[in-house]
């Protein structure tokens, strides 16, 4: 596949940032990694190793030579295409895309990775527009293959174009959200699925592993090869009916976080990077389980991608 781009800009190097890096730095492209926080580009070297280890062992020194690491912005100037992975607050990346708009030639592109942030609230920051888009990549943003591209109100067709080419030479599936909605689609789906496991929890109906084992072996098998809409055509749409009919009025439809889920962030119960959440999480085993995962999803994808091939 012809690339459309010549250079890639990945702002903030995170988890997330690195994998775009990484992702891409491995197909090929020259990409720079940029994030002024002191000890960020050193932690994030470590990172693209670790990944790079798991699904490229062959081409760890190649891949590594093809990223450069700055720590301003200025770095990004001449590139065609500048990723911004920053933390989830609207004002700083409001900020940074200001300021890259000023630096960077007119025909760069702007990508803002976000899991739900307005895109036309982070583009009104620009004055490329046209030239300004959401991705939303998921973690390990260089293991999952789905990105979900987002327009803002006045995102051209030729930015959407040379966007979703860009992701399907990294070898990306991108799909198009044609309207800026809060969480797009995946978190939305991700988040309606979440309240309600959240909530038989709370109400003691089951365990938080019996309720993930739940998930892991039953829909999540399934929903790997059928997505939710193609599994009602299956079951047919009117069995689909006669179960809403009664179910969906006992389901859980709060419109504000749960007293549970308020709980675990006010007593800083905040997951694997805290120790505890709704599992404990101690350091060695928190480490075997992100380099597990990240391997079992890469080969999980392999097979699903020969699959689809076949």
């Amino acid at each position: 596949m012809d690339l459309p781009i010549q250079s890639l800009a990945v702002v903030g190097a995170g988890a997330m940032g690195s994998g775009i890096a990484a992702l891409f730095a491995a197909k090929g492209l020259e990409v720079v990694l940029i994030d002024p926080v002191p000890g960020a580009l050193e932690r994030a070297a470590g990172v693209i190793d670790r990944q790079l280890g798991v699904y490229a062992p062959d081409a760890v020194a190649e891949t590594r030579r093809r990223i450069r690491m700055d720590t301003g912005l200025e770095a990004a100037c001449a590139c065609d295409l500048v990723i911004e992975a920053i933390p989830e607050k609207l004002e700083l990346k409001r900020d940074t895309f200001a300021r890259l708009d000023t630096l960077c030639k007119p025909e760069t592109i702007f990508a803002t990775n976000t899991s739900g942030l307005s895109i036309n609230a982070i583009a009104q920051a620009v004055t490329r527009r046209d030239r300004f888009v959401g991705t939303h990549f998921f973690t390990p943003a260089d293991v999952i293959p789905l990105v979900e591209v987002v327009r803002n109100d006045d995102t051209s067709a030729e930015t959407v174009e040379r966007v979703m080419a860009t992701l399907r030479f990294g070898g990306k599936r991108p799909v198009l959200v044609n309207r800026d909605i809060p969480g797009f689609i995946a978190n939305r789906i991700q988040h309606a699925l979440a309240r309600e496991a959240i909530s038989l929890l709370e109400q003691g109906i089951a365990s938080a592993e019996d309720i993930d084992e739940v998930v892991k072996w039953s829909l999540g098998i399934r929903l790997a090869l059928s997505g939710p809409l193609e599994q009602r055509d299956m079951n047919g749409i009117d069995v689909h009916h006669a179960i809403a009919s009664y179910l969906y009025a006992d389901l859980e439809n709060r419109t504000t976080p749960s007293a549970l889920l308020t709980e675990k962030v006010a007593t800083g119960q905040l997951g694997a990077k805290t120790g505890q959440g709704f599992y404990a999480w101690p350091p060695e085993r928190r480490e075997q389980v992100l380099r597990d995962k990240s391997a079992a999803l890469g080969e999980l994808v392999a097979w699903l991608n020969k699959r689809q091939a076949q």
